[in-house]
């Protein structure tokens, strides 16, 4: 048995809804009521109960999603609104992935009513479009390097079509291990639940993914454009991110047990989620391209008296 628990995700699932959890892979494997499993011992986020012993186990992390969904749309609206920002296309498909995020999370972690195969579906798109969304977003903080121009075809082909193959990669794994379709990793689909393919992709790499993201904005604010505010944004989005993690994975078997399986940490997961994707757009204040035309500048234009006083001399 191996030393460490990397790769496992037994405890993950017990300590963040067990039978409920709010973590989207912890229902693709066995012990998930979507495969006819009982749970993972820990404290059951029950949340609303239904007929037939069914629970709306996370109906505020339902809400929450469909006011992340309605602010990201408006999001996307003043996007296309700013044309001379930089990657404001790029930005665009972060933001696009976000949604879909927060879709499939209403049917996988919010526990809405649904046949325990369709959750599984969902679970797949869910851990892929999580993966290839926090790709998006660290191309995004390339983009303001300005490596390739902003909003080409290129630009646009490149980030999409690297996200599109993270994603059909992250999305098959999932789905395999979800419905044992070639059986490869079905030894992952017991205690300790240890799969160190999805555990990589789905809890490692989206962090790298942001640490990088958080050093290249970090140098393009300090070094490029030479301002301070939109650090505040920066890292004020980067903590708001972090506190929603610890709800997750420290808080929420204690908020469980603290209200009898009402609610856990998943509810502010989504909330402090959210508030890091809405201080993203704030990072740049102004367009790069703003900034280095303010150097050559036109000089403005002088009045009639200015030219008049100008010819006499």
């Amino acid at each position: 048995m191996p030393a460490t628990r990397y790769g496992a995700f037994d405890d993950f699932c017990r300590d963040t809804g067990s039978a409920h959890s709010t973590l989207p892979v912890c229902n693709l494997f066995s012990q998930s009521p979507t495969r006819g499993g009982n749970g993972y011992g820990g404290c059951e986020l029950t949340g609303i109960p239904l007929s037939g012993d069914r629970y709306l186990a996370n109906l505020g992390s339902i809400l929450l999603a469909f006011i992340a969904i309605l602010v990201t749309l408006v999001l996307l609206w003043r996007s296309d609104r700013k044309k001379a920002a930089v990657g404001r296309r790029e930005m665009q498909f972060f933001l696009m992935g976000y949604i879909v995020i927060e879709i499939c999370e209403i049917f996988t972690i919010g526990w809405f009513p649904l046949d325990g195969a369709v959750r599984r579906g969902f679970s797949a798109v869910h851990i892929a479009a999580i993966v290839a969304t926090l790709w998006i977003l660290m191309m995004n903080g390339a983009v303001g390097y300005q490596l390739v121009d902003d909003g080409t075809p290129l630009s646009m082909g490149l980030i999409f079509g690297s996200a599109a193959i993270l994603f059909i990669g992250t999305g098959y794994i999932a789905l395999d291990t979800g419905f044992s379709w070639t059986g490869y990793w079905d030894d992952t689909l017991t205690a300790p639940n240890r799969s160190y393919s999805l555990y990589t992709l789905y809890q490692l790499v989206p962090l790298v993914f942001l640490f990088v993201f958080f050093v290249l904005e970090t140098v393009l604010v300090l070094k490029v454009l030479g301002e301070v505010k939109p650090m505040f944004y920066l890292i004020g989005g980067t903590l708001s991110f972090a506190l929603g993690q610890i709800f997750q994975y420290v808080i929420s078997v204690h908020i469980c047990n603290g209200t009898n399986g009402k609610i856990n940490g998943g509810l502010f997961e989504t909330f402090y989620t959210l508030i890091a994707v809405s201080s993203r757009r704030s990072v740049k204040p102004q367009s790069l391209r703003e900034a280095g035309q303010e150097p050559n500048k036109a000089p403005p234009a002088m009045s009639s008296a200015e030219r008049q006083d100008a010819r006499n001399h």
